[in-house]
């Protein structure tokens, strides 16, 4: 029987999202604003090595539109 690993995904809150791209710039490999500024999650979940940017990004953004959670899923 395995044991749990954790990820981590990034969820973005459409919702509450102002497009002010803080988030992008604090994590540009993880994060983008299409043309009709919607933000896109460019990696699912986020690797262990881009967890400090995501921080980052959820850090930054002014409306927290974002959340990073670690989740226990069976290896």
């Amino acid at each position: 029987m395995g044991s749990d690993i954790e990820v981590f995904p990034l969820t973005i809150d459409q919702t509450r999202c102002e497009a002010y791209g803080f988030c992008t710039e604090a994590a540009p490999a993880l994060l983008e604003l299409d043309d009709e500024g919607y933000l896109h999650a460019l990696a699912h979940p986020v690797t262990a090595q881009a967890i400090a940017d995501a921080e980052a990004a959820v850090r930054v953004c002014p409306v927290a539109a974002l959340r990073l959670e670690a989740v226990a899923v069976a290896e």
